[in-house]
């Protein structure tokens, strides 16, 4: 007869090896929170459209509406807890999709504010516009930079930066509309 604590090899329970550990555990957790994070800053739309699950999806409207440090810190916690039971890909994929487009906004503006500063500085950026984009409207273009130079050669107060208004703005707007 065996002794009542002893374990042998072909005990029920499951290898220690096959368990995740506590550890993992506990990052998996901290994953799905943060994942959680992500969710709550994405746009109502984006929401809708991933077909959460209701609890969930109550959750994520409550923590929006919820202004108090630690009834948002609370309300965080229980969508961990509920993100256990969802499929977490597709919100990763929307995340990720969200943050993406939000780089490729900024990566337009910031190519535009390049253009914008070498068309103004000489007009081989001009001819270097009309190669890449050749359905300008050269005369609104040209008309736009002219105001952007003159603009800019205008004395400011002493020791100012040079002026940059309304026409430094416009040529900007022009160009983030005809490079989209």
């Amino acid at each position: 007869m065996r002794p009542p604590h002893s374990h042998s090899p072909d005990d029920s329970d499951a290898p220690a090896a096959t368990r995740p550990s506590k550890t993992q555990l506990k990052k998996e957790m901290h994953d799905l929170q943060a994942l959680g994070e992500a969710l709550v800053e994405l746009g109502d739309d984006r929401l809708t459209a991933l077909a959460l699950p209701e609890p969930l999806l109550d959750a994520v409207r409550e923590f929006q509406r919820t202004r108090s440090h630690e009834g948002r810190r609370r309300q965080m916690q229980y969508i961990g807890k509920l993100m256990r039971h969802a499929d977490a890909e597709p919100i990763r994929e929307a995340v990720a999709a969200s943050r993406l487009g939000r780089a490729r906004d900024a990566l337009a503006l910031h190519e535009a504010e390049h253009w914008r500063s070498e068309l103004i500085a000489g007009d081989a950026a001009l001819t270097a516009w009309t190669t890449r984009h050749p359905g300008t409207d050269l005369q609104q273009l040209r008309s736009l930079i002219r105001a952007a130079r003159k603009e800019a050669a205008e004395p400011g107060p002493p020791g100012a930066a040079p002026r940059k208004g309304r026409a430094f703005r416009e040529l900007f707007l022009f160009i983030r509309d005809q490079h989209e």
